[in-house]
């Protein structure tokens, strides 16, 4: 998978640089102080996974997401950065982003993130999920009771550990079934309650009573 890196911290920009570049099946095809220069950037690079600091000189990556995404929805971008403050993590996942993951994580959860997201997965660090599952929580219950969407046993049991923040790969040793099972599990969810995204589908779980 090609990836590009958008850090602003020349050590840490350094740093994840090698970690990706290093690892087999990743190509990192670039790594930027920050986003202003993204659409001439993306046009030549055409990445699969962009990993997005939050704030950077000249545009911060919660505009440069939304607008990126806006362009290009296909591409898959994961926030990186040391902010869990409700708000950011919100605002990014609304924007665009399909995963938010913090810079103190190891190197193998960071290297599981690219790959759950290229995967079609919603990679978060758990104190993110749990502060992502409060704000949606919070948000207004509708009147009438949960509607029937015919998920199964296995489908209800895949969308609450989504919910709780874990990767597919997490939640295929949790249930004790394949990383393809997961997948499959999660296109029927997607179908049945008609979203498009994983930050969707955990908010009709959520504000419908599902999990």
């Amino acid at each position: 998978m090609r990836v590009i890196l958008y850090e602003d911290n020349t050590a840490i920009r350094d740093s994840l640089s090698i970690l990706l570049d290093g690892m087999p099946g990743i190509e990192l095809i670039g790594a930027f102080p920050n986003p202003v220069n993204w659409d001439r950037q993306l046009q030549d690079a055409q990445p699969d996974v962009i990993m997005m600091d939050i704030e950077m000189p000249g545009l911060d990556g919660i505009r440069a997401t939304q607008a990126i995404h806006a362009k290009y929805p296909l591409i898959n971008i994961v926030m990186l950065t040391v902010f869990e403050e409700e708000d950011k993590i919100f605002r990014a996942l609304c924007a665009g982003a399909v995963g938010y993951i913090l810079k103190n994580s190891t190197p193998t959860r960071l290297i599981e993130a690219v790959q759950d997201a290229h995967a079609g997965g919603a990679p978060l660090s758990p104190s993110i999920a749990r502060k992502a599952v409060q704000v949606f929580q919070q948000l207004p219950t509708p009147a009438s009771s949960a509607p029937h969407y015919a998920l199964t046993t296995r489908e209800q049991e895949t969308l609450k550990y989504l919910v709780e923040g874990l990767s597919y790969k997490m939640i295929a040793d949790r249930m004790n079934i394949s990383y393809e099972t997961v997948r499959t599990y999660m296109k029927h969810i997607y179908e049945k309650l008609h979203v498009v995204s994983m930050t969707e589908a955990v908010a009709k779980a959520l504000r419908e009573g599902l999990v």
